[in-house]
This record gives structure tokens, C-alpha cells and sequence, in this order.
């Protein structure tokens, strides 16, 4: 014989009415747990006894950060509400589409980051872990990519510094060789302009000069003949000393 369904409405024994409470309050909390574990969902729950006494339960986002959402979720909503209308239904139905992909999306980072994993079961771990794994390749994958890129990059200036240090040697080289030629020429130019120089010059434009004079000989015949005057070194003396000489 099944039980019978138990019809709806107050208890009127205080006793049945207390102990039915703390039974059905037993189960909600059971049930609230379990569907926060199943379904890794945020759980609230508030209960007030007759007697004005508080039982209560939340997952482990915490009760304040739950009712906070709650606020936020009610006034969004009844903006929504007031500033149209009309299409009350459509944008309500939005929001909570939008607000399910925003939270499932805040889930998935926290369990990319390493959070929130004692939740998930072995399958779920498995895929989260093949799901790192693709992403490292693709990182690596671009990683090497910008790599090879910078080192081509950097290969080429390397040949484009090289090519103007050449250039720039050859440039020195003939500066050098321009500067040397140059520097000989004025050597030579100051040579010239020297007083020694100057002097040998205008020495050795003046005549030679035979300062002993013709004197005459005799012969073994006892003859006198006139001789050649000796030829005497030729001396390169300033006009100064040949005037006393002549003298």
C-alpha cells in the first residue's frame, strides 16, 4: 500500500507543523546542496521559522557576493522594464542569455587559470587539459613565428650596417690619400719659400770668378810664354764679397 499524497495547506498541530518544518528544512538544504555540486551552480538559501529564527545556505561564492548579484540582476531588470515596456519579455530573455554566457565564460577562466577545479569531474579535467594543450602549441606556434621574424629582421640590418661600414672605410681611404697628397704639396710649397732655398737659388745664377788673375811662365826653353790662367773651383759668393774682391 503506496503513501498517499499529502495535500497542500497549513498544519494546524504545532507539534506536526514544527516537526514537518525541521524535516523539509533538512531536505531543501540537502537539495540546494546537491544541485550546487551537480550543476556548479550559486546557490542561496533563506529561511525563516515562525519563531523569526534564520537558517540559511550558500555555496562557497558566499551569501553577500550572491545577493549582490541578485540586486544587480533585479535592478538591470527593472530598467529594462521601465524604459520599454513593451518589449519587456524580448530584452528579459536577452539579459539572461548574455548574463548565462558571461558567467559561463567567468568559469572557464577561472579553470584556465588553475581555479575552481575541485569541482569538475575526470572527463571535464580531460578536456580542459586537451584544450591548455592546443592552446600552448598555437602560443608556441606564434612564439617561434615572431622569433624566426626578428632574427631575419635583424640578420638584414646587421648586412645593411655592414655594407655602410665598408663604404665608409673606402671614404676614409681616399680621405687620406687626399689628405697626404695634400700635405707633401704644401711641404714642397714651404720648401721653396724657405730663406735657404731662396739663397742656393740666387747663387747659383751669379758668374764664376777667377780671383788669382792671368800670371806668366817661363818655359823650360827659357821662353816666356803666357799661360792660361788655372782654372780655379768655381765659388758661389754673394754680390757683397765680390765687390771687396774686386777692390
Amino acid at each position: 500500500m503506496g503513501r498517499g499524497r499529502v495535500q497542500l495547506k497549513r498544519i494546524e498541530n504545532k507539534i506536526n507543523r514544527q516537526v514537518t518544518f525541521s524535516k523539509r528544512r533538512s531536505g531543501l538544504l540537502k537539495k540546494a546542496h546537491e544541485i550546487s555540486v551537480l550543476c556548479d551552480a550559486d546557490v542561496a538559501l533563506i529561511v525563516f521559522s515562525t519563531k523569526g529564527k534564520l537558517f540559511e545556505y550558500s555555496t562557497d561564492s558566499g551569501m553577500d557576493r550572491i545577493l549582490e548579484r541578485y540586486e544587480r540582476y533585479s535592478f538591470a531588470e527593472r530598467e529594462l522594464i521601465g524604459s520599454e515596456p513593451d518589449s519587456q519579455g524580448n530584452w528579459s530573455l536577452e539579459y539572461a542569455k548574455l548574463k548565462s554566457k558571461v558567467e559561463i565564460l567567468q568559469k572557464n577562466q577561472r579553470h584556465f587559470m588553475g581555479e575552481d577545479l575541485d569541482k569538475l569531474s575526470l572527463k571535464e579535467l580531460q578536456n580542459l587539459e586537451q584544450q591548455l594543450d592546443f592552446a600552448l602549441k598555437q602560443i608556441r606556434s606564434r612564439k617561434n613565428q615572431l622569433v624566426h621574424e626578428s632574427i631575419s629582421e635583424l640578420q638584414k640590418k646587421g648586412k645593411e650596417l655592414e655594407e655602410q661600414n665598408n663604404q665608409l672605410g673606402k671614404k676614409l681611404k681616399e680621405k687620406e690619400k687626399e689628405l697626404a697628397k695634400q700635405t707633401r704639396w704644401e711641404q714642397q710649397i714651404q720648401g721653396q719659400n724657405s730663406p735657404s732655398f731662396l739663397l742656393s737659388q740666387t747663387l747659383g745664377t751669379l758668374p764664376s770668378l777667377n780671383i788669382g788673375g792671368p800670371y806668366q811662365g817661363r818655359s823650360n826653353g827659357g821662353e816666356v810664354e803666357g799661360r792660361e790662367p788655372q782654372a780655379r773651383p768655381t765659388t758661389l759668393m754673394p754680390p757683397w764679397m765680390l765687390r771687396h774682391v774686386n777692390e
